[in-house]
């Protein structure tokens, strides 16, 4: 049963305590700036704005709760926390959205203490706005650098597919030029033996055969190492390499065709990288499908000098002087390209005496001297 509470005669009558509604009202403000940065900090990956609009939120009503000069830094500090997260994570115009936001509730804060006549702590004010703009500016620094690091991974990757394709483009150059141009001269000769002199017709013929069957394996070889990638087992062993270890069987070859090839070595001869050697093998093959295909000279010479220092080519003919230089083909621009991958020197230009020279040295590892 509710009983009314009596007053005696005389006493006052009884009014709310206002201390007590201060200690209750900061307790409310106290709870809402908690429940406003939870809710912030939990929003802040999928929502970044509203997250820190909430986080704003949160330290103006600590501060309101304090009644202090300023938003103070521990108040604030969430907001610097996650200025650097939007900065660091976000499109720029979405940083520059959020730092605007920060400090701008900075200044209304302190502009509206002044229209209410309260005091606001100048340098306090400025010292947290400046945190503000180095967590920013912290973040933003972050995101240029991983930006960067992106960037320059899709140009390196770029870069290695080119550099890829134009190997690539070399071996298949190479390797099919001068095959293709065994088998044309081989093939000519046949075709103008052929009914009176048979036997010379069928060795011409077999030489096609020998030089079409090198280039299928030339090509398999070439096919294999691209397909090396693959998850699954490589059905056959790869072919190794050429180098100049094939070279007595290439001036074979280009000797039955009709342009006999003179090979003279220098210095000793030893074990060489495969790059050098490969490309070596190539710059000698191309220079000597050059001659067969564009001099018109029956012979040319090849010199390999092993020095101290470098590996030392030339090739040279005296046939029109315009060995290579003829048409749109890429052979001498693909042997520049081995040369200059293996930082050598490279030179090829019709020689004054007639013919054309076609040099290379290649650098030779200190190890390997």
């Amino acid at each position: 049963m509710f009983i009314p509470a009596v007053r005696l005669p005389g006493e006052p009558p009884w009014r709310p305590d206002p201390d007590l509604d201060l200690v209750a009202t900061g307790w409310i403000l106290l709870v809402g700036a908690t429940v406003l940065v939870l809710a912030g900090s939990g929003l802040l990956r999928r929502w970044p704005l509203p997250a820190l609009i909430l986080l704003l939120a949160g330290a103006v009503a600590a501060a309101m709760e304090l009644n202090s000069t300023t938003i103070e830094i521990p108040q604030f500090l969430a907001v610097d926390v996650a200025l650097c997260v939007i900065a660091a994570t976000r499109p720029r115009r979405t940083s520059i959205v959020a730092g605007i936001l920060a400090v701008g509730v900075l200044a209304v804060y302190a502009s509206i203490r002044l229209l209410l006549g309260f005091p606001i702590g100048t340098s306090e004010q400025l010292v947290v706005a400046l945190t503000a703009v180095i967590a920013w500016q912290i973040g933003n620094s972050s995101r240029q650098s991983r930006d960067h690091a992106e960037r320059l991974s899709v140009q390196h990757a770029a870069q290695a597919v080119t550099v890829e394709r134009l190997r690539i483009s070399r071996e298949l150059h190479d390797v099919v030029a001068h095959s293709i141009g065994i088998i044309a001269l081989q093939a000519g000769a046949a075709s103008r033996v052929i009914d009176t002199q048979p036997s010379a017709a069928r060795t011409a013929m077999t030489a096609v055969e020998t030089a079409s069957r090198e280039t299928l394996s030339e090509l398999r070889r070439m096919l294999g190492g691209l397909r090396r990638a693959d998850p699954g087992p490589v059905a056959a062993p790869l072919d190794p390499m050429p180098g100049l270890a094939d070279l007595d069987r290439l001036a074979a070859a280009t000797t039955a065709a009709g342009v006999r090839v003179d090979v003279r070595w220098g210095g000793q001869r030893r074990p060489l990288p495969t790059d050098i050697d490969l490309s070596a093998f190539r710059i000698i093959q191309e220079s000597v499908t050059n001659v067969v295909r564009h001099s018109g000279t029956r012979s040319c010479q090849v010199f390999i000098d092993h020095r101290d220092e470098e590996l030392s080519i030339e090739v040279v003919d005296n046939g029109h002087g315009r060995s290579g230089t003829t048409g749109t083909g890429y052979g001498i621009a693909g042997m520049r390209e081995r040369v200059g991958l293996l930082h050598g020197d490279f030179s090829a230009a019709a020689r004054p005496e007639g013919g054309f020279r076609v040099t290379a040295r290649l650098p030779v590892p200190v190890t390997l001297r």
